[in-house]
């Protein structure tokens, strides 16, 4: 078996064309998380003109043909990462059916002393090891259509259905007729998200990933890159000619993946993100999609609108080797710390509470300072 290391731009068109086919049969092979646009070829593409240290590993067969595809990101001394390690929803491995590895010679061959990851996706037999917590990730199923999904939920929680439809009326009669567009193509309203993104995350005490220069022209140059199997899709909501709720995100032929939804302050009464989700959950439906990630994170708009959870893991795979060590003395005590908290209520409660008021004090200070 051959394994080469190389840039995502170094990827010959045969080798990308490879990747794309492995995970549109993913399904068919009962691995449907292999299909996430996190896992394409694109989503390693565009984070290589972005960011530093990306690579990719393909592993051959005898034959010469790929039989995996291995993306991650390499750092100082062979600390690695996967690729979007704090962005990306669903990491791991993209291979054939039956194909196995062995953890150590990958990382050895990738010139990494360790790998560290978030979001492993189910069927990764070589990392197995290396697993140290398991977590579920909500997801919307829309194998069915739409409307099986939404009487699914009417079911479930008829309240909450009732509720926002109300004010999706409500909306409509007191600011103007509502308006979804699945598959917005004005850059303008997407720096208009990333705006409300930016305040959501300082409102809350939250570090604005938006501030990071790198993360913006990612973002960017996702939502202009489109193929039959890919894209980066902004869809918005809209009161009016007003933007109201957006969201961006990826999809592949049958994978949309939630990843920056917001909306504006202003027209939170309306709840304008849940309706949006729901107009959303309808398009992706009409486009063919199998399900909608909601991503790993306890939060109440995502326990409303799942109907189950996939399991993602977190952990590191290591070689002998003292910066796989001391990378993991770094890290493991903070991830205990995180996974604590998120786990029990009466912590999270008040710590979130504590990061809003925070948040609130910055913004406060942020907009005297903006006045003067």
């Amino acid at each position: 078996m051959d394994i080469r290391v190389c840039r995502p731009g170094e990827l010959s068109a045969a080798d990308r064309a490879a990747w794309s086919s492995l995970q549109a049969k993913a399904h068919l092979h009962g691995s449907p998380q292999l299909a996430n646009p996190f896992l394409s070829p694109e989503f390693t593409l565009a984070l290589g003109r972005c960011h530093a240290g990306v690579r990719t590993a393909v592993v051959r067969d005898g034959d010469g043909e790929p039989a995996a595809f291995f993306p991650y990101q390499r750092g100082p001394f062979g600390s690695g990462r996967a690729i979007g390690l704090g962005l990306s929803d669903c990491q791991g491995v993209v291979h054939r059916p039956g194909f196995t590895w062995d953890a150590r010679d990958l990382l050895r061959v990738c010139g990494l002393a360790v790998w560290e990851f978030d979001h492993l996706v189910e069927g990764q037999p070589g990392f197995t090891s290396g697993i140290t917590g398991s977590f579920g990730s909500p997801v919307i199923d829309l194998e069915q259509g739409f409307p099986a999904y939404l009487a699914q939920l009417r079911a479930r929680t008829p309240r909450f259905v009732r509720g926002t439809l109300y004010k999706e009326r409500k909306l409509g009669r007191q600011v103007g007729e509502v308006r979804y567009v699945h598959d917005e193509r004005d850059p303008e309203v997407l720096r208009t998200l990333m705006a409300w993104k930016s305040a959501q995350y300082r409102r809350t005490g939250r570090g604005d990933r938006f501030a990071h220069g790198w993360i913006v022209r990612l973002a960017q140059h996702l939502f202009h890159t489109r193929s039959d199997r890919f894209a980066g899709q902004l869809s918005v909501l809209y009161a009016g000619d007003r933007p109201v709720a957006a969201h961006f995100g990826l999809r592949s032929d049958r994978v949309h993946t939630s990843w920056f939804p917001a909306y504006d302050p202003d027209f939170s009464r309306y709840s304008p993100g849940l309706v949006m989700h729901l107009r959303m959950a309808e398009g992706a439906a009409a486009d063919g999609i199998s399900y909608v990630d909601l991503g790993r994170g306890q939060k109440g708009y995502k326990d409303q609108l799942k109907t189950r959870e996939i399991t993602v893991h977190e952990g590191w795979v290591t070689r002998p080797h003292p910066v796989a060590l001391a990378r993991r003395a770094h890290r493991a005590p903070v991830r205990a710390a995180r996974n604590a908290v998120l786990a029990r209520p009466r912590l999270f409660t008040p710590a979130d509470r504590l990061l809003k008021t925070a948040g609130a004090m910055r913004s406060a200070r942020t907009e005297r300072k903006n006045r003067s």
